[in-house]
């Protein structure tokens, strides 16, 4: 039990005997107290008033009064500030905790609840390599798992993989056109990145072939567009030449925007791209073939890349065998008469009566589109694991997206519908902006790896202190130090909020930066690789006497892992962990570096006793564990020696 379970306990006890009132200890509502005042823990004491009659203050003191004396080995003390009783734990009960955990190899982690639940992440797609989005989408994901696992969950990591769709159809078609029989081996290109030249390739000539018709249908030219095309584009173009809607910034862009699909659908190329998407959905040997064929190239890319960044999966899907089970549901849907069709033979929903619009499920001429495929994968993935929650890790950009999907599988009456949960993240961009794959400006996850590791190893090169390290190690501890810079970096923001990449902030010793806390780890190594000879005589050791400030107070913050372990999984943010982490790394620097006079106060090798030399290399052994283990949470190693 932590200590704030113990005071829960304690005060809930406290109010049935002084007020014969029976809260669930669950309902207390306690915090660290703040740093300028006297005390460990602070009880909330406000929602007790209405059944003591009394004031906040004279609450407060006699709730503090009967934990005193009624909890010796717990509350040594207490103060009063207004409505908020601040409790002084016992050094007793530190040092015992101290004495029970400092070897716990398991600290933190929980027993297993019975649920199970399925974390989706990665979701890349076949016609581009990994690149900076994805890599805060992996990082956050695999760290998300890694938590429900720490707090007892039955963890399925998934990726599902984009193989199919227009998007793929319009690398496979450039690579037609214009790669002359390249080959990842013919080239010496990764086969990720070739793929993703082609996709920018038939991005660049859709743009070029836009363009014209774009500027004819601005000067009431239409006669690229026919059918239900010219009638949209019409209104369009009315819309966007009306004053008022110039004078909207917003509207004016989006009608842009519109335009700009609309005409890019009337282009050659994009014609041609899907009429070979039609083809692949009715299995036209050679489109099928060309596809296997630049799917494997891409699949083997990405294995290289998820192998350096240290992300695995357990099941993978693929939208190529889904899809079909998305079409079932649609059409079981449309039996069911909560779909309808239109006169183009397309399928859709109406959401309107729930306050959102009308939502395509299967376009006229048969193909499917994502929400198609979402559909079919859903159904799949709760049939294979029956999951109490499916965790969709997706940009904020899909928002929308995941509201449609849960809302149409509730209609469809599937069971799969209640667990659906959208980790939505903010996007990140780079300091010089955002990047953008049409146009070829996204950064690579492959070329971040290899900025970071050499800026790795760049820093422990000048810091001259690994020089007599084997070459080998010293790559491993540059992977470690790179990749681990990357992670923490993008972990230690909240998932909601965007953020800007800086890879040279990201490797900073002295910064908020996984290297400062690697640093401390290779640190507190050191000092026990000193001390080791007396390791063995810590087991059954209980420190007796009094706890000078900061061991008490890295203690107290090992000991809150339990807790933050919790709250990382109720906020559903890594970023907890790494605030955590970060503060305890920084806690153990304050402990290491204090000087009175000259000496050092909480020396490990010189201390002043015996008895103290063992306290405080029990307190920086658990230190090391717990900085550990909150790191391995986020998908980082730490090193023995920096």
């Amino acid at each position: 039990m932590s200590v704030v379970q113990s005071i829960r306990s304690a005060a809930a006890a406290a109010i049935k005997a002084l007020y014969e009132q029976t809260i669930p200890a669950k309902d207390i509502a306690i915090n660290t107290t703040k740093p300028e005042f006297e005390g460990e823990y602070t009880v909330l004491v406000f929602p007790f008033t209405k059944f003591s009659r009394l004031k906040p203050e004279e609450t407060a003191d006699q709730l503090g009064k009967y934990l005193v004396e009624h909890n010796p080995d717990l509350v040594a003390g207490y103060n009063v500030i207004k409505g908020f009783l601040n409790l002084q734990i016992c050094e007793q009960y530190w040092a015992q905790y101290l004495q029970q955990h400092f070897n716990n190899r398991n600290i933190g982690k929980k027993p297993s609840n019975g649920k199970k639940v399925m974390v989706e992440y990665s979701s890349p797609n076949t016609n581009k390599p990994l690149h900076l989005g994805h890599l805060r989408n992996n990082f956050l994901g695999y760290s998300i798992a890694e938590i429900l696992k720490a707090n007892g969950y039955d963890v399925i990591k998934a990726n599902l993989v984009n193989d199919r769709g227009i998007h793929i159809c319009k690398s496979m078609l450039a690579w037609q056109l214009f790669a002359h029989g390249d080959t990842p081996e013919s080239t010496g290109i990764k086969g990720d990145h070739l793929v993703g030249d082609y996709y920018v390739k038939f991005e660049t000539i859709l743009k070029e072939q836009t363009e014209p018709i774009i500027a004819r249908a601005l000067e009431n030219d239409f006669k690229d567009f026919q059918g239900t095309d010219l009638e949209r584009i019409e209104k369009l173009v009315t819309l966007f030449h009306k004053p008022e809607i110039k004078a909207d910034e917003e509207k004016h862009a989006k009608l842009n925007d519109e335009i700009k699909e609309l005409s890019r659908k009337q282009t050659e190329i994009m014609q041609q791209a899907q009429i070979m998407l039609q083809q692949w959905e009715a299995g036209n040997h050679e489109v099928r073939t060309l596809w296997s064929t630049m799917n494997g190239w891409v699949y083997k890319g990405f294995d290289e890349t998820y192998k350096r960044l240290g992300i695995d999966f357990d099941k993978m899907y693929y939208e190529s065998e889904t899809y079909l089970l998305g079409k079932d549901l649609v059409e079981e849907g449309l039996a069911k008469g909560v779909l309808f069709k239109k006169p183009d033979n397309s399928i859709w929903i109406d959401l309107t009566a729930d306050g959102l619009d009308e939502k395509l499920l299967l376009r006229g001429d048969g193909t499917s589109v994502y929400m198609t495929q979402d559909l079919g994968t859903a159904r799949l993935k709760y049939d294979d694991y029956q999951m109490e929650q499916s965790i969709y890790v997706v940009a904020d950009e899909q928002n929308y997206h995941f509201k449609v999907l849960q809302l149409i599988l509730k209609k469809l009456q599937e069971p799969c519908a209640d667990g659906i949960f959208h980790l939505s993240y903010g996007m990140v961009e780079l300091p010089h902006g955002r990047m953008k794959s049409r146009e070829g400006t996204v950064v690579d996850a492959d070329d971040l790896i290899d900025e970071t590791i050499t800026a790795a190893a760049e820093q422990t090169a000048n810091s001259g202190k690994l020089d007599d390290m084997p070459e080998e190690d010293l790559q491993t501890l540059h992977k470690m130090l790179g990749i681990g810079a990357m992670k923490f970096f993008l972990l230690r923001v909240d998932p909601k909020k965007r953020m800007v990449f800086d890879p040279k902030e990201s490797i900073e010793l002295h910064g908020f930066t996984s290297v400062f806390v690697q640093y401390a780890h290779a640190r507190i190594k050191s000092i026990l690789r000193e001390v080791a000879p007396n390791a063995d005589k810590l087991e059954g050791y209980c420190h007796k006497g009094s706890l000078l400030p900061l061991e008490k107070e890295l203690i107290l913050l090992n000991e809150q892992y339990d807790s933050v372990l919790e709250e990382a999984l109720k906020e559903m943010s890594p970023s907890v962990i790494a605030n955590y982490v970060f503060q305890l790394a920084q806690q153990f620097n304050s402990f290491y570096a204090e000087k009175v006079e000259g000496k050092y106060t909480y020396s490990v090798q010189d201390a002043e006793t015996p008895e103290k030399q063992k306290l405080r290399t029990q307190i920086v052994m658990l230190t090391a564990r717990t900085i550990a283990k909150s790191m391995k949470l986020l998908g980082i190693d730490v090193p023995e020696r920096m």
